[in-house]
């Protein structure tokens, strides 16, 4: 067999249900359906951390973000730490990373990719001391090119922001752009081999764009647990963060009331469509190169959000809408390339599967596990744990510089309180049965049965009957701890 090529897609806040695969009928991503009922659809597929740089750490390395080194959001993958195409000799092979990094030096080739495509520059004051400040992202000159002027700014760098660059006409977006260099990458690389990483933007905030209009909000349903907002026992972080959002919205939308949110998710539903549209430009590409039966694809996203589930928006919880993403694995020449795997996985596996798919050999530090040995046959997938992280802080209730809560969240607590909420290093463990147990240091801990509350509106951690299995919980959680030299400090037994 000729070298196995990998296309790479990944979005970046993208919840599970947000597609026909994952049971939701109503939003248009014909493409993605497309890709699911030819691929291996992992219906409970969880990131590492539910946040941008520690979860994208995992993802190319197979390393935990307490090993990465990038606990929380704008902490540089280190530079000796190798990511998928450093990990064995890919040197027959063009490698291209395009669209958001969120890893460090943004707009600069690293780790692996030669070639390097990058959409973003508001990450400049996280660069390395060496690095050239003054450099825009391929897509600030892409726009430049056809006649769009940056607004002007202070410092004279002139940057094209976020909120600006999603209120362009689709043609000039940012998903149109990627589509058109990722396209043009594989047309060009022939019969070459490739590895290509493809990461949009969408349809993170701000959550407004070009396709506003495609869905009606009067149409769009209300999550189940919509009114199930964390209550007077709830941790303390999750009542901040409700507060939070109700008082002050988020992209210029009141989430004060039903309709508030409801024009919040047709926005985030049509950002997932405009993904799609882009992604099906990529996928036609590559079925026009003629490499498609040669070429692994991937799609999944480094985190979800809640997008009004307990009546919160964005990410940073333990929630499944949080937690857990879409995942997609089309290997054309499996004996079974379609199916699905209902065991929950963690997305720290994806590169060792991805090396050994790929004919090399799984280095030992990884701290995924290849599935490769079962691809051929869902049924017998191994059902193992997942653990989650949380090392915080990365969220938009209570800020580090301030030192002092906003007014609306004052009646909670004091800040001192809220940010040590903010930033314990919660432990997550997801079980083949169905168990969610999350671990506080505060004392704070939480478990659900997903089978018979798949919402999380029930927490039990107080119920005698389930104290031994609590025990256990915790005691597979002190296990992981060893084996993967994860440092947070479980001390205290939740039983207590």
């Amino acid at each position: 067999m000729r070298r196995p090529n990998l296309l790479f897609l990944y979005t970046d806040e993208q919840a599970h249900e947000t597609m026909r695969a994952y049971g939701n009928d109503l939003i248009e991503t014909p493409n993605l359906d497309r890709l699911a009922d030819e691929s291996l659809v992992f219906e409970k597929a969880y990131v590492t951390q539910p946040v941008c740089t520690p979860s994208r750490s995992s993802i190319l390395t197979g390393l935990y973000p307490h090993s990465s080194g990038c606990l929380r959001n704008n902490q540089p993958l280190p530079e000796d730490t190798p990511c998928l195409p450093e990990l064995s000799d890919f040197s027959a092979y063009r490698t291209a990373h395009m669209g958001k990094w969120h890893l460090g030096d943004e707009v600069f080739a690293q780790h692996g990719f030669d070639e390097w495509e990058s959409i973003e520059d508001g990450y400049r004051g996280y660069y390395r001391p060496s690095r050239d400040r003054d450099r825009h992202c391929s897509y600030w000159h892409w726009l430049v090119e056809r006649g769009i002027e940056p607004p002007q700014s202070q410092d004279g760098f002139n940057a094209f922001p976020r909120g600006f660059a999603a209120r362009l006409p689709e043609e000039h977006s940012k998903p149109a752009f990627l589509a058109e260099r990722a396209s043009q990458f594989i047309r060009e690389a022939g019969e070459d081999p490739f590895i290509l990483y493809v990461n949009f933007l969408e349809p993170h905030m701000p959550f407004f764009g070009p396709r506003d209009s495609q869905y009606d909000p009067a149409d769009v349903p209300l999550p189940d647990n919509f009114d199930a907002p964390p209550g007077p026992e709830a941790p303390l972080k999750l009542r901040l963060l409700h507060e939070h959002w109700r008082e002050v919205g988020i992209s210029g939308i009141s989430l004060d009331s039903e309709d508030g949110w409801r024009r919040l998710i047709a926005n985030y539903w049509g950002l997932c469509s405009l993904v799609d549209t882009h992604v099906g430009r990529i996928l036609r590409a590559l079925e026009e190169s003629g490499q498609a039966d040669n070429t692994i694809v991937v799609y999944t996203s480094d985190h979800g959000d809640m997008m009004g589930s307990h009546r919160l928006v964005a990410k940073t919880v333990m929630y499944e809408e949080s937690a857990r993403v879409p995942l997609l694995l089309h290997v054309p020449w499996l004996e079974r390339p379609a199916g699905r795997i209902t065991s929950p996985v963690s997305q720290v596996d994806l590169v060792p599967t991805l090396l050994e798919l790929m004919g090399h050999a799984v280095p030992s530090d990884l701290q995924g596990s290849s599935w490769r040995p079962n691809l051929h046959d869902p049924s017998t997938f191994p059902e193992r744990d997942v653990v989650i992280e949380w090392n915080g802080p990365d969220n938009g209730a209570v800020g580090r510089r301030k030192r002092q809560l906003p007014e609306h969240l004052e009646h909670l607590t004091d800040y001192d309180e809220a940010w040590e909420a903010i930033t314990a290093q919660v432990r997550t463990i997801v079980t083949p049965t169905g168990w969610k147990f999350n671990y506080s240091p505060l004392g704070e801990h939480e478990l659900y049965n997903l089978h018979e509350d798949p919402g999380e509106t029930k927490n039990l951690i107080g119920d005698p009957a389930v104290e031994e299995l609590v025990a256990d919980l915790y005691e597979r959680l002190l296990q992981w701890q060893e084996e993967t030299g994860d440092p947070a400090e479980l001390s205290s037994d939740p039983r207590r």
